[in-house]
């Protein structure tokens, strides 16, 4: 778009007949570089991100401390298929899909309070 206006000015000022036009390889070639950068950059990370999770979810069994990405801490209680019963009080449980999960917590993690 840009290139063919560019081009149109530059016939009009009295570029030579003779003149080369450029090719349309040259022309998508900074187009095809800027998706190669973009992909490397953002999409492969998020790709190898989301594949981490998905596999942490999948690995979840009861007795695990999560965090969920409301913030919500809690003990997972039992495990189905897309739900996950979690503790969240002595007693209070609540059933959460799995993709709400966002951090396991360790056995050695303490937070104030509990």
């Amino acid at each position: 778009m840009i290139f063919g206006a560019v081009a149109d000015l530059a016939r009009q000022a009295g570029a030579p007949a003779g003149a080369q036009q450029p090719n349309m390889l040259g022309a998508l070639l900074p187009f095809v570089l800027v998706f190669v950068i973009f992909y490397l950059l953002i999409i492969m990370p998020q790709r190898k991100k989301q594949k981490k999770h998905l596999q942490m979810v999948d690995n979840l069994k009861p007795g695990d401390r999560v965090i969920t990405t409301a913030g919500i801490f809690g003990t997972v209680m039992g495990v189905h298929k897309d739900l996950i019963e979690l503790k969240i009080a002595s007693n209070t449980s609540v059933k959460i899909t799995k993709s709400a999960v966002g951090v396991i917590r360790g056995a050695n993690d303490h937070i104030e309070g509990e």
